[in-house]
């Protein structure tokens, strides 16, 4: 199955080399390129890709608004790009519904991986962007669905899951972790996300945290 993306950014150089990358990659194709957030939005409701390389800093309308445009419509997941590795960027991507946050300087292999890595519904923060943005973040007003009470939806072994979500393991970790299948490991992220009405693995970090499931530290 392959992978559509499309790309926005605002600069023709950046996106030129983004599409060349990708489209060079076995099992990725680039749908389409944007200049500026509102061409973003417009294309992912015309073309439905399955991800979007978001910039942040673009004119007309800006990566976050267009992210929370696109994440609401359920159009795409989103990944966000950017040389900006500011807090204020990771909680306005984070609360838009952004599933990833990459910078521009990672090598390209990384950026190939975090496409597949968000195309299959997992979370993905740069290395750089450590547990101490997520604990700040948690502590910001406009929370998600994410009270202590939400939590005694799951059973024992789903907070344990979640848990190890909020860590940052993969599902294949996870199986490891917990003596299970993946298939196992996957089916219980989906009930996670189902009972705390979570859009993906990002939300559900920030409510392992919110709920105190997850100490910062």
């Amino acid at each position: 199955m392959t992978i559509r993306v499309v790309v926005a950014d605002d600069e023709a150089i950046v996106r030129a080399g983004f599409r060349l990358l990708i489209d060079a990659e076995p099992g990725l194709t680039v749908l389409g390129e944007s200049a500026n957030g509102a061409e973003a939005a417009a294309l992912a409701d015309k073309t439905s890709p399955d991800v979007v390389l978001m910039d942040i800093r673009m004119p007309v309308l800006d990566g976050i608004e267009a992210t929370r445009q696109i994440t609401s419509a359920g159009r795409a997941r989103v990944l966000i790009l950017t040389t900006f590795d500011l807090d204020e960027y990771v909680f306005a991507a984070l609360r838009a519904g952004a599933s990833g946050f990459l910078l521009k300087d990672r090598p390209p292999e990384e950026l190939l991986s975090a496409i597949r890595v968000i195309a299959a519904g997992e979370a993905l923060l740069a290395p750089n962007i450590t547990r101490r943005l997520i604990a700040n973040f948690v502590r910001q007003p406009d929370p998600l669905r994410s009270a202590p009470e939400a939590l005694t939806q799951l059973t024992a072994r789903e907070r344990e899951v979640l848990t190890l979500i909020a860590l940052g393991l993969s599902n294949t970790e996870i199986a490891g972790k917990l003596a299970m299948s993946v298939p196992t490991a996957k089916t219980h992220v989906s009930r996670i996300l189902a009972k705390l009405g979570a859009r993906d693995r990002a939300q559900l970090v920030v409510i392992a945290y919110q709920s105190g499931l997850v100490k910062a530290g």
